[in-house]
């Protein structure tokens, strides 16, 4: 029976890409479970400020409304914080972003205590991380209040000594004692600068300004490329702040730079393909697996959005695997990196090149746009695109002129997709053949697409010829990544070989006088199978042929044995051998008037026990009144249990929950009759007294 081989298809396909093209797709549902699976604190508060913000600020770039509430506790922590005058820098900075994203009630009058404080640590600043918190901590507080004077006098000279940090590469020392400069840091010193700008009380030299703007460009400079068109910063600093990785380095320059364009009055004249290359370096990480890599990669994609120089569009497919058997469209979206729509535009799809090769058609074709849907799509793939895999490029066309100095669309983009079809399978035949002349001894018509059962017979001087062809939707020959013949032997040993083609023709031949070695001299029944698959072939397949039975010599002295089977672990816990039990015959029981009588002789102890008693006169006179009545009375219930216990122990129960329930009732039954016991001796010898 003919199986579709998933796995053949998936391994092609992943093979099949090429380096040179990728799709990236903008911010998808999938960010947004993820930061609710990572953000949510595990004990149901958040054990720092930072990692509060991360989270909120993470839940408000991806529009998450339902998300944990901790609103209450970390408000208080918030005011606590702000309260203390033994807050450290750090605290004060992180307390008030939590505070900007919460709006907790805070009471204004407390910014003026805090404001002297920070304005102090600007001038007294000592690293790069003490200007970052305490400017940074003006910064917030301006926006939150109006009324207190946070305005810098000295601004310049905080601005140099912010600068001198820097290095002639374009990146950042944390502090002057520190030799090491960092990638990392250079985003920091960019964003604290930023803020130096805006709370300067008169206008930064414009000298300042341009030699930043110009340490902006060295380090756009030193950007890493991959071959899929994504820019990067390296970084491998292990310093105070921790290992800081190129996913952190290149969300804090992202950040930096994105604040400094928004205070400074001058245009960075930034490259348009470095920030796209930016964007889709961070939509390439995926969804990544920890909080802080989401929080680095939302906080760096929003900061992209909302820039004033360069906002990078995003061309993605929802699928990049068309089927020639089904028609299926092109279909392209264009979206900002956060998933908003991109405005009015053209795409046209300018070439295409079939993998591993240089050659390409040249189509120049614009795709038509669906309004409803909001995508882009093409009716129909040219006439010669046959099945394959191929790199479509595409190019952007802004409508409006302002938009060209808007947005970001990086020239043409590269696209893999795979067109995939059913491939025809003819001419298929599997034969016996003489080993001297090669004559067809016997010949088996095969039909690949449905069952086949052929049994063949052959020795050591004969051959075993499959033979098949493959045509694609156009005609063409297709050479399938894998196209494997198998013989397994009735012992479960498995022999594979691999089949050759020559363009549609698809052969192989077994000597099996050559081949007696490595069967290992093993004569007997060999299943024949074939396995057909490509990451294009809609109808791959993994079909049993039949069988040949093989007679062979028998094996010399000194041949090799064949190898002990490899036992699949999980075996052992799969269904065992079921085991059948014979339970012996019953024995013979005696008549039923023998039961009977010998149930009369067991009761009639019981009937003397009762005539005695009332031969005796028994009575109830001695029977305890009052209080010691209910133990009495328990007593005999208990025992009366017993009795009952043991046969319901006769009728149907097991020996365990007898003994269990035995040893309750026995518990029971020594404390009432205990105390039973004790009355009654105590009111004998009250009457052998008296």
């Amino acid at each position: 029976m003919t199986k579709v081989l998933g796995f053949l298809v998936l391994l092609a396909l992943s093979s099949a890409l090429t380096c040179e093209a990728a799709i990236f797709k903008p911010i998808s549902h999938s960010h947004r479970s993820a930061a609710l699976e990572l953000f949510t604190p595990a004990d149901g508060s958040f054990k720092s400020f930072e990692e509060a913000y991360e989270a909120l600020r993470t839940f408000e770039v991806l529009g998450i409304k339902k998300q944990p509430d901790q609103r209450a506790d970390t408000c208080a922590s918030v005011v606590d914080t702000l309260s203390s005058p033994s807050s450290a820098l750090k605290d004060l900075f992180q307390a008030l972003r939590v505070n900007g994203l919460l709006n907790c009630e805070l009471n204004k009058k407390a910014f003026a205590g805090i404001v002297p404080r920070l304005k102090d640590a600007v001038k007294s600043a000592s690293s790069l991380l003490d200007s970052y918190y305490s400017v940074g901590s003006l910064v917030l507080i301006k926006g939150l209040s109006s009324d207190v004077d946070v305005h810098l006098e000295s601004a310049d000279s905080v601005f140099r000594a912010i600068k001198a940090l820097g290095q002639s590469d374009g990146r950042w020392r944390y502090s002057s004692n520190n030799p090491e400069s960092s990638t990392h840091a250079a985003g920091i010193a960019f964003e604290s600068l930023a803020g130096v700008i805006s709370l300067a009380s008169s206008e930064i030299d414009q000298s300042l300004i341009s030699m930043v703007k110009n340490d902006i460009s060295k380090l756009l400079g030193g950007l890493e490329k991959y071959d899929d068109g994504a820019y990067y910063f390296d970084e491998k600093l292990v310093d105070a702040q921790g290992h800081q990785g190129p996913l952190s380095a290149s969300s804090a320059v992202v950040c930096g730079i994105t604040s400094f364009a928004r205070v400074s009055a001058e245009n960075l004249n930034l490259p348009g393909d470095k920030i796209l290359g930016l964007a889709r370096f961070f939509l390439g990480v995926g969804v990544p697996g920890n909080a802080k890599d989401l929080y680095y990669q939302v906080e760096a994609l929003a900061s992209l959005e909302n820039n004033r120089f360069s906002m990078p569009l995003i061309l993605s497919l929802p699928t990049n695997v068309l089927s020639l058997t089904r028609k299926d469209p092109l279909k392209v979206n264009l979206n900002t990196v956060l998933g908003a729509a991109a405005p009015s535009l053209t795409v046209k799809l300018k070439q295409i090149f079939s993998s591993g090769s240089k050659d390409s058609s040249v189509i120049d074709q614009d795709l038509k746009f669906d309004h409803k849907n909001a995508v882009h799509y093409l009716d129909a793939l040219p006439k010669d695109i046959d099945v394959g895999s191929y790199v479509f490029t595409f190019e952007v066309v802004l409508h409006d002129s302002e938009h060209r100095m808007i947005y970001a669309t990086g020239g043409r983009t590269k696209v893999p997709i795979h067109i995939t079809g059913v491939i025809k399978v003819n001419n298929a035949e599997i034969s016996t053949l003489d080993s001297d002349l090669g004559n067809v001894e016997t010949r088996k018509k095969l039909d690949l697409a449905g069952e086949n059962s052929v049994c063949l017979s052959a020795n050591h001087l004969q051959k075993l010829r499959l033979s098949f062809q493959l045509t694609s939707p156009l005609g063409h020959a297709l050479k399938p990544h894998q196209a494997f013949l198998k013989l397994k032997h009735e012992s479960k040993l498995e022999h594979i070989f691999v089949v050759h083609n020559s363009g549609k023709q698809f052969e192989i031949t077994l000597d099996f006088l050559g081949l007696v070695e490595k069967f290992f001299y093993l004569s007997g029944r060999y299943d024949i199978e074939l396995t057909v698959g490509d990451a294009v072939m809609e109808n791959s397949f993994l079909q049993p042929l039949g069988s040949v039975e093989l007679d062979l010599p028998e094996p010399p002295e000194k041949a090799a044995l064949p190898p002990p089977l490899v036992v699949d672990p999980s075996s052992r816990f799969g269904p065992k051998e079921e085991i059948a039990h014979i339970f012996r015959a019953p024995e013979k029981r005696p008549p039923r008037n023998l039961s009977y009588a010998f149930l009369a002789l067991v009761l009639l102890p019981f009937v003397g026990f009762l005539v005695g008693l009332l031969r005796l006169g028994v009575n109830l006179k001695n029977f305890p009144t009052s209080a010691p009545a209910t133990f009495a009375i328990l007593f005999h219930l208990a025992i009366a249990a017993v009795l009952s216990l043991y046969f319901l122990f006769w009728l149907k129960l097991n020996l365990f929950i007898t003994l269990k329930a035995l040893g309750f009732l026995g518990i029971f039954l020594l404390f009432v009759g205990h105390r039973t016991l004790s009355h009654l001796a105590s009111t004998s010898a009250k009457l052998k007294s008296a």
